[in-house]
């Protein structure tokens, strides 16, 4: 009978994280990745030393490379694996769940060529009979485990595992919230990364604080028209896995999006800065997926096809903003 322990899934930077906040709060962790070489070096020197140097590990965290062994005696999984990998590891994962186990994930994204959110996809693997929660929120995995104050939201149908992982997620400096709308808290975690680059650019063409505020607040108008159009809730959108993560994703640089968008608007080529980076940006996939659900749902979105076309039809970004701005006249609305 799977007990207390927990397994994070995903030893990059923010599953490290979410890891060492678990252990902090006393809960018995496992962390997995797939790379055996990195997976010994993390238990070797317990740290990640590669995606989160300074934070060692405590002795209730352990290491494992193995999927099955590292399932093998939790009820609780939280995937934290970029959103292209989502749908192969949940595969892999499904010959060693019992009839308790209960998934989160804490990947922001669509589904590269398909548009589905990760509940979607969890569910077309693995079927409807597992209690499945997200987990969201503006969060750098840094200061995650540096714990420093931070506010996450929580979103399930099942509300006892929002509750669940909500209290294994909260204490000392992190807050956490529950709701039951996984549609808004999916949907502020995934259109967020595509506006930050959209920010990121403006600030490396040297565009000025008012057009980065008037970016935000814009793109916020269509996240919330393509919410409408999608059923979240609009007090969803303007909570911390809305607003929140919006604002904290377009006005820091330890958000690899915004980081992204900073190299485009100086002039760097787009490889090249995406191997500056050196780590996933949903955001570069995450824009075609955005721009085709606009389309599906009918809904206004010129910031986040701008930007699609920035990353994957070679229009520069000077020529992005100037068509923004050369849009005509109307009335300004949320909607």
């Amino acid at each position: 009978m799977p007990g207390n322990k927990i397994t994070v899934l995903g030893a990059g930077s923010w599953g490290t994280a979410l890891a060492l906040r678990l252990a902090a709060n006393n809960n018995a962790t496992c962390l997995w990745g797939h790379e055996p070489e990195f997976m010994a070096s993390l238990d070797r020197d317990r740290e990640n030393k590669q995606f989160l140097p300074g934070f060692p590990f405590p002795d209730n965290l352990t290491i494992k490379t193995n999927l099955a062994q590292a399932v093998a005696d939790s009820r609780d999984l939280l995937m934290a694996v970029p959103s292209h990998a989502f749908r192969e590891v949940t595969v892999a994962l499904a010959a060693s769940l019992t009839t308790d186990t209960r998934i989160a994930w804490a990947t922001k994204g669509l589904e590269y060529g398909s548009g589905k959110f990760m509940s979607e996809v969890l569910e077309e693997v693995l079927g409807s009979r597992y209690p499945a929660a997200v987990v969201s929120g503006p969060t750098f995995a840094k200061e995650v485990a540096a714990g420093l104050p931070t506010a996450l939201t929580v979103a399930s149908n099942n509300p006892v595992f929002a509750n669940d992982m909500a209290n294994r997620l909260h204490g000392g400096n992190m807050r956490v919230y529950t709701s039951d709308d996984m549609t808004g808290v999916q949907l502020g975690g995934t259109v967020k990364n595509v506006l930050a680059i959209a920010s990121g650019i403006t600030d490396g063409l040297q565009l000025g604080a008012n057009s980065r505020a008037a970016l935000i607040t814009r793109g916020l108008a269509e996240v919330i028209r393509l919410g409408d159009a999608m059923g979240a809730r609009r007090e969803t959108l303007m909570g911390l896995a809305g607003v929140g993560d919006l604002i904290l994703t377009c006005t820091d640089d330890l958000s690899r999006n915004r980081r992204l968008g900073l190299a485009l608007g100086r002039g760097t080529g787009l490889e090249m800065a995406l191997q500056e980076i050196g780590q996933v940006v949903e955001g570069f996939n995450t824009a075609r997926e955005v721009v085709q659900l606009a389309k599906q749902y009918k809904v206004d979105m010129p910031i986040s096809e701008q930007v699609f076309r920035v990353l994957h039809e070679q229009l520069s970004p000077a020529d992005a903003v100037r068509n923004l701005l050369a849009r005509e006249v109307k009335p300004e609305s949320a909607c």
